[in-house]
């Protein structure tokens, strides 16, 4: 897509720093990094988010193969990026304007955190705890439901 900043940074069309590449997938520097490090993820095909790749019967090979070597160079950087920084790594990936995508292309953020850095807010455990066993019982009703009508579709 021509107006996509990803799929013009896939093209070669805006630079970037590279840091990983196939035949399926590129990884490369943030240009707003959350810590020095922060890769981004991005599949060679343009899916606006995880969301939208196809799945069970929809799904073709390719994007098979596409899901499995996205799902590769993720594991790989956020390995590379323990290894290279010494600390662990959040992986992050936002659906949705709602959910902080900013842009349309689905991507993995990898983002290294060192050694005794501070843990984001929106990563500590308990940040938003239920008020209740029956709220959380109803949100995980909720869930499941969507669950169960994703994998009826075939999804």
């Amino acid at each position: 897509m021509s107006d996509c900043i990803f799929c013009r940074i896939l093209a070669g069309e805006i630079p970037s720093t590279r840091l990983y590449e196939d035949d399926r997938v590129v990884a490369f520097l943030d240009v707003n990094p959350m810590a020095p490090g922060h890769a981004l993820v991005v599949p060679r095909r343009h899916w606006t988010d995880l969301a939208s790749v196809p799945a069970g019967a929809a799904a073709s090979a390719e994007d098979l193969e596409t899901r499995a070597a996205l799902f590769e160079a993720v594991r790989l950087l956020s390995a590379a990026a323990v290894r290279a920084f010494g600390g662990g790594a959040n992986l992050l990936q936002c659906t949705g304007v709602e959910g902080g995508q900013t842009v349309p292309h689905l991507h993995f953020h990898v983002i290294p955190r060192a050694p005794g850095g501070p843990v984001p807010p929106a990563f500590e455990s308990g940040a938003a705890r239920y008020a209740s066993d029956a709220e959380r019982d109803a949100v995980a009703a909720r869930f499941r439901a969507a669950i169960e009508a994703l994998r009826a579709e075939g999804r």
